[in-house]
């Protein structure tokens, strides 16, 4: 990817840190957040809660060597019930809420997402690669007050990966809306570069605290190129950046893979679901709709 393309574009930029023993991921959403998202489709907490839920599913694949789908599922028992984003290995994305109008908050309640829309559930990764090989799994509950709060619960508890996650997705004044994730994680055993004494806990310590100085105003700046906003927080410890990795949105839904949905029914089953004769079936990550007439769906049978 060319350096204008970073400025602000879709893609992921990996980074390491040998002064203070870290690698992490720089992860800049714009036009594939908002074809996942759609426009009107969700109401603006929904949107901005599965935007930023697509940035952190980026962030924690491009970690893991895979060949296959990667997949982050919440759910809850709130008004949001069900988050789902997945990035397969060349980097398509989709993603998917569902939620009940009825008893989502109003604009007046601006409490912490997790609890507000999500309530009490998991979230969970996994790591699917197709028949023939061990699916990766890991769960935590929705404890925290965001995304990332509950993705560093789950490296520190689960993983005994100390990890550090600013994540944060916003319309701008166009209401077009970005997303963002920058994930660090401490490299075990990694030897530190570097003149200042200190332990591994101290330059951990050290690194968290830089990672915190980065607002949100920073992290979605389309303005900002992303190797300036690296070099801004790493320039005193030595920043080395690594090959970005364009993504896109892309869903996998298709004509036939429906058909073969359908013909996995009983037919009896089929001809209960029809409505004036024809079937509607349509797909909830990019909402397409595909109909079948009575021709298609004898031919379904045949």
């Amino acid at each position: 990817m060319t350096d204008r393309q970073l400025d602000f574009g879709d893609f992921i930029l990996p980074f390491q840190v040998e002064g203070l023993g870290v690698r992490g991921r720089l992860v800049r959403m714009d036009r594939t957040v908002r074809d996942i998202i759609g426009n009107g489709r969700y109401p603006n907490d929904v949107a901005i809660l599965l935007a930023t839920t697509t940035a952190l599913s980026a962030a924690l694949a491009s970690g893991l060597k895979y060949d296959g789908v990667f997949t982050l599922q919440a759910q809850g028992n709130g008004p949001v019930s069900l988050l789902l984003a997945d990035m397969t290995s060349d980097g398509d994305m989709r993603g998917y809420a569902k939620y009940d109008a009825d008893t989502l908050p109003g604009a007046e309640n601006t409490g912490a997402m997790v609890p507000r829309l999500l309530g009490a559930g998991h979230l969970a990764f996994t790591v699917d690669q197709g028949q023939n090989t061990d699916r990766y799994q890991g769960i935590t509950e929705l404890s925290g007050g965001t995304l990332a709060d509950c993705a560093q619960i789950y490296f520190r508890d689960s993983e005994q990966l100390d990890t550090a996650v600013v994540l944060d997705a916003s319309r701008d004044n166009k209401g077009l809306i970005r997303a963002g994730a920058f994930v660090i994680q401490k490299m075990p055993d990694q030897p530190i570069d570097t003149e200042i004494p200190g332990n591994h806990q101290e330059t951990w310590r050290e690194a968290t605290v830089l990672a915190a100085t980065l607002k949100a105003s920073e992290l979605l700046d389309p303005t900002l190129p992303a190797r300036n906003l690296l070099f801004r927080l790493f320039h005193e410890r030595g920043v080395r950046v690594f090959e970005a990795k364009p993504i896109q949105h892309a869903c996998r839904c298709g004509r036939k893979r429906v058909e073969n949905t359908l013909a996995s029914f009983p037919e009896a089953e089929i001809n209960a679901m029809r409505e004036n004769g024809e079937i509607s079936v349509t797909c909830e990550f990019c909402g397409l709709n595909y109909r079948f007439d009575e021709k298609d769906l004898r031919a379904l049978y045949a």
